[in-house]
Order: C-alpha cells, then structure tokens, then sequence
C-alpha cells in the first residue's frame, strides 16, 4: 500500500504540505487507478508493471493520518501489501527524494501518527523535499503555505521523477530503488 500525506480539503490542495497527495494523484494518473472514497480516505487499487497496488489518500489531518492507514492497513489480508509512505521534507532541499526504509518521524506530525499507530518503523518512505523557510517565517505556515510561483516549475518536474521513484520500489524492491535513486538524488537534484 502507498501513502500520500496530505491535508484533506482544496485549501490545503496545493501546499508543501500536501505533496505527497500530489505524487500519488500523479502515480495514480500514471497507472490508471480511479480514486473511490470510502471512510478514511480516497483509495485506489491497480496494478503497476503486474504489481498489485493500493493507493491511500487519508482523509483526516496531517497529524491524525495513523488513524486512517491502521483502520486499511487492518481489512487487508496479512502481508498483502507492503507499506510506503510519501511525505514532504524539510530537510531536504525542494525537488531532493530520499529513500528511507526505516527510521523515526524527524519531525513529520503525519509520520508521527503512522509510527504511533503502527507501532512499527519498519516500513518504506519516500522523502519529497520542501526545503526550510528562508525569512523568519514559521515552519508551520510554511508547510501550509502554497508554493510560490517560481517554485511551481520544480514541483511539476519533482512529480514524474517520484513516481520513478516508487514504480521501482513497488517492482524491484528498497535496496534496487535506494541504488538506483538515493545516491543520485544527492549528486543531480533527483
């Protein structure tokens, strides 16, 4: 199962925040998979290269997300799906990926409720970067803030290279995707 965090709602639409939505609407758009809304969020189920897969676009707050990807994650058989979770990152300068196979919130309220509601860190995450503020501004209107018009540009071009980023996570596996991707994304900008 894929994860986009996000904030449910057209304000938050197009946030820093919700760029992980935007992957997923994107890889969504890529596979063919049609969005149904059910309780706890928008989901979407295909198939990538003969990979099953299930997409989730929680709908609950960024810090209540857990709630939403435990009550899916617990209707689905035992280890039908792997779980990955695409989030923004502070951390990582705009248009950066990272992938993480492990490792604690650093700060994400919508990872956070993931970790606290799983009680597990032991799953995937695809790390979008949003870079920090550059004024005093405070890091929560930041990541509720839209991007900026100059900004936008990147956005778009980040999108198809995170669904890159995911197809080969979903059909090669963590260590292949982290080879492939990860050590790049610090060299080139990927």
């Amino acid at each position: 199962m894929v994860v986009g965090l996000g904030n449910p709602g057209e304000s938050y639409k197009y946030t820093r925040h919700n760029l992980g939505w935007m992957v997923l609407e994107q890889a969504a758009d890529r596979w063919s998979v049609t969005w149904s809304k059910q309780k706890n969020g928008f989901l979407g189920q295909g198939e990538v290269k003969g990979h099953p897969v299930l997409l989730l676009l929680p709908l609950a707050w960024m810090n209540q997300a857990g709630v939403a990807v435990r009550s899916v994650l617990q209707k689905l058989s035992p280890n039908s799906f792997g779980l990955i979770v695409v989030h923004d990152d502070l951390d990582l300068s705009l248009g950066m990926i990272k992938i993480k196979t492990r490792g604690g919130a650093g700060g994400h309220n919508g990872l956070r409720s993931v970790l606290s509601c799983l009680e597990t860190e032991e799953f995937s995450r695809v790390k979008v970067g949003i870079g920090r503020p550059q004024n005093n501004e405070s890091l929560a209107n930041f990541v509720l803030s839209p991007f900026l018009s100059e900004e936008w540009e990147q956005v778009v071009s980040i999108l198809p290279k995170a669904v890159d980023v995911l197809e080969c996570l979903i059909c090669e596996g963590p260590d292949i995707a982290m080879n492939r991707f990860h050590v790049r994304s610090s060299e080139t900008g990927l």
